[in-house]
């Protein structure tokens, strides 16, 4: 190939990007109920982790809460993406709540697995970050069985019961490379450590993980769109690093790329985040084109096609009318 010129410049936009199942079903409710109970209808916590999204959806009439107590007594209330413990769910029927549970389907079946294991009297080795919602409220499943492994620094500091009872599992959004790497350090600890069932990381950030792969090897710089509260968008700036790019950076939208971060690039790589609408990465296509790169190319890594059906109580409602 010849040497590239500014003309030349390119853009690798990785696929899939954006939206997952749960995140495209997690928004969908909070639309969809809306528009079948009018507004206002409010959401514990931001629905799903990107400013963008919870602004649209404020505007269209969703108030976004902390908790529960700030729902008005018999009011409705959406649980985000990220799953809840039990004790929500308590205070929300303490406070006579309609509930619509939107968390991820694939949150739930981690949620499963540590009730499971601890009916079983397992310790449960959660790997994940501390304070995120999901562990929250994964750990609010087990609370007495589960210690929180916040990635290889947490490993040496875990206690068990019983080395020959120990089972890990973790939050859904982490970083493929980097759990593998705790889990083995965990399993040099405690050699009988048994496996999840299935894999928890969910396929959307495996997927998106093996996409950027592809596209960091070929790039300077890799612009990552999504929120700085997203975990998962976090983790596909790191996977950039460690898979080639020079430089990667995390942006909400376009507005956040700087005309520095081109000085001596021929290729830039784009990606987002598992919580992000497409027009936030139109956006930041259109702003590279106005700076040269205009030439765009999208790069497939794996096919994509899961879809998630609208929670079971909103369906209801929705067929009732």
């Amino acid at each position: 190939m010849d040497a590239q010129t500014p003309a030349t410049r390119r853009v690798l936009v990785a696929k899939p990007r954006g939206y997952c199942a749960g995140v495209d079903r997690a928004v969908e409710t909070v639309e969809k109920a809306l528009e079948r109970y009018g507004a206002p209808i409010y959401v514990r916590k931001q629905i799903v982790h990107n400013t963008h999204v919870v602004k649209t959806l404020e505007a269209k009439g969703a108030v976004f809460v902390e908790e529960t107590d700030a729902v008005p007594e018999g009011a409705i209330v959406v649980f985000s993406a990220h799953g809840v413990a039990p004790s929500v769910h308590e205070e929300a029927a303490a406070r006579r709540l309609k509930t619509i549970d939107a968390t991820c389907p694939l949150v739930t079946k981690v949620h499963n697995e540590a009730k499971r294991f601890a009916a079983k009297d397992y310790d449960i080795l959660l790997i994940g970050h501390d304070g995120h919602e999901e562990v929250e409220g994964t750990a609010g499943e087990a609370p007495d069985h589960i210690r929180l492994v916040d990635g290889l620094d947490g490993v040496n500091g875990v206690t068990v019961r019983d080395p020959e009872k120990v089972v890990w599992l973790s939050q859904t959004t982490l970083s493929v490379d980097e759990t593998d790497e705790t889990v083995a350090r965990l399993r040099e600890r405690f050699p009988n450590l048994i496996d999840p069932p299935s894999d928890d990381i969910c396929y959307a950030t495996s997927n998106r993980q093996a996409a950027v792969k592809q596209i960091a090897a070929e790039s300077e710089l890799v612009v990552v769109v999504g929120s700085s509260n997203s975990s998962n968008s976090k983790r596909l700036v790191e996977v950039a690093k460690d898979y080639g790019a020079d430089a990667a950076y995390l942006v909400d939208d376009a507005s956040f790329v700087r005309d520095e971060w081109l000085e001596g690039v021929t290729t830039v790589g784009v990606t987002s985040g598992a919580s992000v609408p497409e027009e936030l990465v139109e956006g930041v296509l259109a702003k590279l084109s106005e700076l040269g790169f205009a030439d765009v190319h999208e790069v497939e890594a794996v096919k994509e096609s899961m879809r998630f059906a609208l929670p079971h109580e909103l369906r209801r409602d929705l067929r009732a009318r």
